[in-house]
């Protein structure tokens, strides 16, 4: 068999909705055990046992879910993104679902993130909110999910609805650099990057390993979210299906 021939086979393979609600049924108990086992510790050894920093005392806390929260926001919307281009390209229904059921999740996250740093800001900066850099590029963010959800709901046709969301999230992916790099490019408020993968993380390791087990935890939820929703959307696009009917009937 050829390599095109292997790409074309897994391709059929993994744009089926049965083939993808029959692997995500037997992926969900993993992730629902790994969202246990990291999010539920994490989180408790970040806000009630790593050490108070020097400069912010106890406020600093929120870090554990305001920065996860903030790399889901931007990693769910490059996973929407993507999903969304190989839609439009290789019109893959599956791909399409995807799509539509990361897109109210990374807004919850968005959200989440901008209301934990609103939290973090009062006693940081005296104020709920300032139009900087990175807090103003975060908004646009969950305004590009919320004009992606509203284009799904706002056209009945679905592929239609998924071709101009696609291109919205698409085009949106501009605003991902910016958000990313927006505390080195302009003077803001916001403190520069807390982790960073090509240089050293400015934290000490008694708060960075529950960081990053709280981020570990944050995904594996965001993954049992996004299968469950993926779920439920294949089960109503594909509702008159023979196996539909059947999985239900069970």
């Amino acid at each position: 068999m050829s390599l095109w021939d292997s790409i074309t086979r897994l391709y059929h393979k993994f744009g089926s909705p049965k083939y993808f609600y029959e692997l995500s049924g037997k992926l969900l108990p993993w992730f629902l055990g790994l969202t246990v086992l990291t999010l539920i510790p994490g989180v408790i050894w970040g806000l009630g046992f790593a050490p108070i920093d020097e400069e912010q005392g106890h406020s600093y806390r929120i870090i554990f879910i305001h920065v996860p929260s903030a790399s889901i926001a931007m990693g769910g919307y490059v996973m929407m993104a993507v999903a969304s281009a190989i839609g439009i390209i290789w019109k893959m229904k599956m791909a399409e679902m995807v799509a539509k059921a990361i897109a109210p999740i990374g807004a919850s996250f968005t959200f989440l993130c901008l209301v934990t740093g609103a939290i973090w800001g009062k006693p940081t900066w005296n104020t709920w909110w300032v139009w900087d850099a990175r807090l103003t590029s975060m908004l646009v963010l969950l305004f590009l999910y919320i004009g992606f959800i509203a284009l799904q709901n706002a056209i009945e046709n679905p592929a239609s609805a998924a071709k101009a969301s696609g291109i919205l999230a698409i085009v949106g992916v501009v605003n991902l650099p910016i958000i990313k790099y927006s505390v080195n490019w302009w003077n803001t408020l916001h403190q520069p990057a807390t982790l960073k993968i090509t240089e050293s993380s400015a934290i000490d390791p008694s708060m960075l390993y529950p960081l990053l087990l709280s981020i570990t935890g944050f995904y594996c939820l965001f993954g049992l979210l996004v299968l469950l929703a993926t779920r439920n959307e294949v089960l109503t696009r594909e509702q008159r299906s023979r196996w539909v009917q059947q999985e239900v009937m069970k």
